[in-house]
């Protein structure tokens, strides 16, 4: 049986959000792709109202059995890592409110997953969604692509869809080094992680 998976990529002037089917051989089907956009002239309060609406639309429309979002990560441009932060604080609380779970991935898994290749570029991520949802052409923009492949990403790596998927094979506890480094940070456990595991 399917699950489908609502992806958001987080962002304020533009929030990519992808809705995937995902059958337990990891056949996905496309369901739907948007972006939601505020504009950057307007009060920060009147964009997030913007954005969220959008995002409340979309989750009841399609019903989604879980949410995926892209992890906020460090970035060196501080006012897009708090807008990020923003509209992903808005996403968690509109799935939360409607009794959704929602699986965090770093930009860095999401990459892994679709293209085998943790550094792959946007036309990387892109060329391969349009593969594997068999598309005409990548979507557009870039963010519909990366919402695409974050929802795509969480049924293949949590194995919600129904298949037996671990999200990291090969390590015991099922979390990729990354995925342990965000634990620790999130309970405010000291942990040591080489710094490579942490790259983007």
């Amino acid at each position: 049986m399917a699950v489908r998976v609502l992806g958001i990529d987080p962002g304020l002037t533009r929030c990519g959000v992808g809705v995937v089917d995902v059958e337990p051989n990891r056949t996905a089907r496309l369901v739907d792709v948007s972006v939601i956009r505020s504009s950057p002239g307007d009060p920060i309060e009147k964009r997030l109202l913007t954005v969220a609406t959008g995002l409340a639309e979309l989750l009841d429309r399609h019903q989604p059995d879980a949410v995926a979002l892209e992890r906020v990560f460090a970035q060196h441009n501080l006012s897009t890592v708090m807008g990020t932060a923003q509209i992903s604080g808005v996403a968690l609380f509109l799935s939360a409110q409607r009794g959704l779970a929602v699986g965090l991935h770093t930009p860095s898994e999401v990459k892994a997953s679709i293209t085998g290749y943790g550094a792959a570029d946007k036309a990387q991520v892109g060329a391969m969604v349009t593969r594997i949802l068999k598309l005409a052409a990548p979507p557009k923009p870039a963010d519909a692509a990366d919402a695409l492949a974050i929802a795509i990403c969480h049924a293949w790596r949590t194995g919600v869809s129904g298949g037996t998927l671990p999200s990291a094979p090969g390590q015991p506890d099922g979390l990729t080094p990354a995925q342990k480094a965000w634990r620790a940070a999130e309970s405010g456990t000291r942990m040591s992680v080489a710094p490579r595991s942490l790259k983007r």
